[in-house]
């Protein structure tokens, strides 16, 4: 039996009005958008971005392939329609595991694609990943042509008001999950293009 986040039983049982609150984050990466698109289009990458100490998994996913295949390094694509349940730790040392239902609700290849929690800890969460190329230049150096990818996460935290007055912890918490994801990016994307500084 899976458990429930008492959070969400609560949201559910006393649903009160809350406001919805928006979380940017940027990163540049050394590497052509074409490559940068597949890896984050590719669901069974999502576990190795999060924090080891959550142990994200994989627990369902009804694949929908993108409307037109294009070659990628990634075998796996999730398309427009694509529904992934995944379980994880909620603190450290959690004895419990919190289940997230997404479905992927916007899809063009090598630009952006959209999630939306179906079931989850939030009372709404609408996450848009896109990507642009960049081409940078530091001090002296030569131009190296990369890709931008904004990340934009609209949410709502559970519990009404009294969810919205958590939401300093909430924005602390995505900052630190997106600073490891950044790091994780580059590493995991290194490590498939060893040639790529």
């Amino acid at each position: 039996m899976q458990s429930v986040p008492l959070a969400l039983l609560l949201a559910t049982r006393y649903n009160q009005p809350s406001m919805r609150h928006t979380f940017q984050s940027e990163q540049w990466l050394p590497y052509p958008v074409d490559r940068v698109f597949a890896f984050f289009a590719n669901p069974e990458n999502l576990p190795r971005l999060m924090p080891p100490w959550q142990k994200t998994r994989i627990e369902k996913i009804s694949l929908t392939p993108p409307p037109i295949a294009l070659p990628t390094p990634s075998s796996l694509t999730a398309g427009a329609g694509t529904k992934l349940t995944i379980s994880f730790r909620p603190f450290p040392y959690a004895p419990v595991r919190v289940c997230w239902s997404a479905k992927i609700s916007e899809f063009v290849w090598n630009d952006h694609f959209c999630d939306q929690q179906l079931r989850g800890p939030f009372a709404y969460w609408h996450h848009c990943h896109s990507i642009e190329p960049q081409t940078r230049t530091e001090n002296s150096t030569p131009s190296i042509a990369g890709t931008l990818l904004h990340d934009k996460v609209e949410y709502e935290p559970p519990l009404g008001k009294l969810g919205s007055i958590a939401n300093s912890i909430i924005n602390w918490q995505l900052q630190k999950t997106f600073a490891y994801r950044h790091t994780r990016t580059l590493e995991l994307l290194r490590s498939l293009s060893p040639s790529i500084p």
